[in-house]
């Protein structure tokens, strides 16, 4: 009697191990699918030929005293983002990438994938970027969600990354746990065999 009600015990936790690994792997397989899509483009990101991530192109000097300043450089940027049919995106900057060696400086914007390359001492414009690896980073740790919500602090993505973790933790620890110890279990004579 106490030996039937043991396997009743612990086929009744191993079922509710079972759910719980079932659930999270049913999340994680989503997951892991946008990870590694997400990922292998990252990884082939410079080996795009520029579709991913756009080439630098090169300035006429390296001479930064031949540079114009930077509020000009800026102001000829804005203008380039809207003269080439981008009217009414943001014209927040996330960051000002200056390479002396290229001679070149370019312009990255917060609210949108777009970028300008501007010749440092003429301010010509080198190439309008359309930054794809920009994208498919947010969309690898989900601050692309954040973006488009307009979610300051990427309180998603912070969300989405301890989600994610802690299912795999859980499911790697339901799947030691149905691995190893329904086994233990049929040796004592209770536990699960299913």
């Amino acid at each position: 009697m106490q030996l039937a009600t043991e396997r009743n015990g612990n086929g009744a936790k191993v079922r509710t191990i079972r759910k719980i690994h079932r659930l999270t792997a049913s999340f994680l397989s989503v997951v892991l699918v946008i990870v590694a899509v997400s990922g292998l483009l990252l990884g082939w990101k410079k080996n795009s030929n520029g579709y991913l991530h756009p080439v630098s192109h090169t300035g006429t000097t390296t001479d930064l005293s031949q540079w114009l300043p930077l509020d000009s450089l800026n102001a000829i940027a804005i203008r380039a983002l809207h003269e080439t049919g981008r009217k009414g995106l943001s014209e927040e900057l996330d960051r000002i990438d200056i390479r002396p060696d290229k001679g070149m400086v370019k312009f990255v914007f917060e609210r949108h994938y777009h970028g300008i390359q501007l010749d440092g001492a003429t301010g010509r414009v080198l190439y309008v970027e359309n930054r794809r690896s920009d994208m498919v980073e947010d969309i690898h740790d989900m601050s692309i969600v954040d973006r488009i919500l307009g979610f300051d602090g990427e309180i998603f993505k912070l969300i989405y990354t301890t989600f994610t973790g802690l299912s795999l933790l859980v499911f790697a620890v339901t799947g030691v746990w149905l691995r190893y110890l329904p086994r233990n279990g049929r040796k004592n004579g209770s536990g699960d065999t299913r």
